[in-house]
């Protein structure tokens, strides 16, 4: 078999994984669910590193890596088999940290450290994932009986990624695919599955909202003293140059680019602007923790981050703010709105509408092109900015610059009609399971829509939706607790509502 065919072979058995783990309601198919998204990670790997190289480096030393690799995933399940409440909170404690790892399969065992300021994958993540999946694994061959994931969520989900997985078929961009399959796409699969059915505490959402808000700031922090020092840790080759001929200094914190920098302080002033409408929080603790978030998040200069922290700010205030802040915001945006469009229509003047957009509208006209390439189905996962090259006719330019940078016109261009139909049902589900959530503990439910919101307005301008595993990770924690038995949250709702603490914090239930 051809790598290629490899390739499609991953896509056709990994969509069966996917949807299986998603949909069941038996032991016996959430095994074979796991056991085919193993197979789909094997072929995968094998192909993006090449048959000859997989030979070749098959010896002592790495059988000898392998076992040191395995009792660290023995040890780390471990510790969540006897401990299965900190699976959460371990898994978004790793999210959203890249190790400085360059992947190649020149490299021996694929890997090397990184160089020039360059940032790997999701490295601590996939090595919390393992071993969380490994004790979930654990528990269902001791216990049997696993409980099926909330319809409203599994459904929609395990169409995407059965989509996303099967579109290998006819990517025109197998490697760019595999690569999203691999290393984003079917990961974050079991990362929902092993969330949505992790053990609950009473301290759980308080906990949560803490590391969000703690990462959140520690990642502010670090931008403030990069500000104050010029000295970034790490970067992109695009971003040194900007930085060198530019009158103002963007800062990268922990990460490589300032839009996905400012993206993770957003997604903890969100959870922090819940805790402060819903009197969870000290109003003095709140105010410096505000300012310590928008001063890091003000020299990212990240005009996405900005934006999808003003819509986030708005919505959690009129849906949780009383009546004198509902009007107040509403008067207040009505005026934002207006002088931003005539601040727009000023700076316009005499120029193009690329260059007011700073190019994005010409990223957006290519991936339109592509949409009408393929309207149905798409041109297949991660294809977009290789077609769209194809499509401009410009062989010699860089392959990033064709990315569409809006999640929903990249899924239009990708998976089609169908996978945009799929999508808007997924945001739609996510809508409904925030709602349903609202009568169990408002704060927790306001605080996974303010995130979910955030990601997605981040992403209409910065590509990252569905490969943000804090987008996954939010849906498997509201599956979670959506999965909790009706009874049982009315239960904690009447529970929460006389034994309400005089911050006004709830005791939610535990599962």
């Amino acid at each position: 078999m051809s790598d290629g065919g490899l390739a499609e072979l991953a896509g056709v058995v990994g969509a069966g994984g996917a949807a299986l783990v998603l949909l069941a309601a038996r032991r016996v198919t959430l095994l074979a669910g796991f056991a085919l998204i193993i197979v789909t990670e094997v072929l995968l790997g094998v192909y993006m590193a090449g048959t000859d190289t997989v030979r070749d480096v098959i010896g002592p030393s790495t059988a000898a890596a392998g076992l040191g690799a395995l009792a660290l995933l023995a040890a780390g399940a471990a510790v969540f088999v006897r401990y299965p409440a900190f699976v959460i909170p371990a898994l978004l404690l790793a999210a959203p940290f890249r190790l400085p790892f360059d992947f190649d399969r020149d490299h021996r065992f694929f890997f090397a450290l990184a160089e020039g300021g360059k940032l790997g994958r999701l490295v601590p993540l996939y090595v919390v994932l393992a071993a969380a999946v490994t004790a979930h694994l654990w528990r269902v061959l001791r216990n049997g009986a696993i409980a099926p994931l909330p319809r409203l969520l599994a459904l929609p989900l395990a169409a995407f990624f059965a989509l996303a997985s099967v579109s290998l078929l006819w990517s025109r961009d197998l490697d760019a695919g595999a690569n999203l399959l691999g290393f984003f796409l079917l990961p974050f699969a079991l990362l929902v599955v092993v969330v949505a059915r992790a053990e609950l505490a009473p301290w759980l959402p308080k906990a949560l909202a803490w590391i969000a808000i703690g990462l959140a700031s520690v990642f502010a922090a670090v931008g403030l003293w990069q500000e104050a020092t010029k000295d970034l840790f790490f970067f992109s080759p695009q971003l040194e140059v900007s930085n060198a001929y530019s009158p103002f200094y963007r800062v990268t914190s922990l990460f490589t680019d300032p839009s996905l920098y400012g993206r993770h302080v957003v997604l903890g002033f969100a959870v922090l602007l819940v805790l402060i409408w819903t009197g969870r929080i000290n109003v003095y603790l709140a105010a410096a923790l505000a300012a310590l978030l928008f001063g890091g998040l003000y020299y990212s200069y990240s005009q996405t981050s900005m934006a999808s922290l003003f819509v986030v700010a708005i919505v959690v205030t009129l849906v949780a703010g009383d009546r004198v802040a509902r009007g107040s915001v509403a008067v207040a945006t009505g005026i934002a709105v207006v002088a931003a469009a005539g601040f727009v229509l000023v700076d316009a003047k005499d120029q193009s509408i690329r260059d007011v957009t700073s190019g994005r509208s010409t990223r957006v006209e290519r991936t339109a092109d592509v949409v009408r390439e393929a309207p149905v189905f798409g041109v297949g996962l991660g294809a977009q900015p290789e077609v769209s090259q194809d499509l401009a006719e410009q062989d010699g330019a860089r392959t990033s610059r064709f990315v569409s940078h809006t999640t929903p016109l990249t899924v239009a261009a990708e998976l089609g009609i169908v996978g945009l139909t799929i999508y808007a049902l997924l945001l739609a589900a996510a809508v409904r399971m925030v709602m349903l959530l609202r009568r169990l503990d408002e704060a927790l439910a306001l605080s996974i829509g303010a995130v979910l919101l955030a990601l997605f307005v981040h992403a209409l301008a910065y590509s990252g939706f569905f490969e943000d595993p804090i987008t996954w990770l939010a849906l498997g924690i509201g599956a979670a607790y959506l999965a909790v038995p009706v009874p049982a949250r009315e239960e904690a709702t009447e529970a929460a509502k006389t034994r309400q603490a005089p911050t006004g914090q709830p005791v939610p239930t535990a599962r």
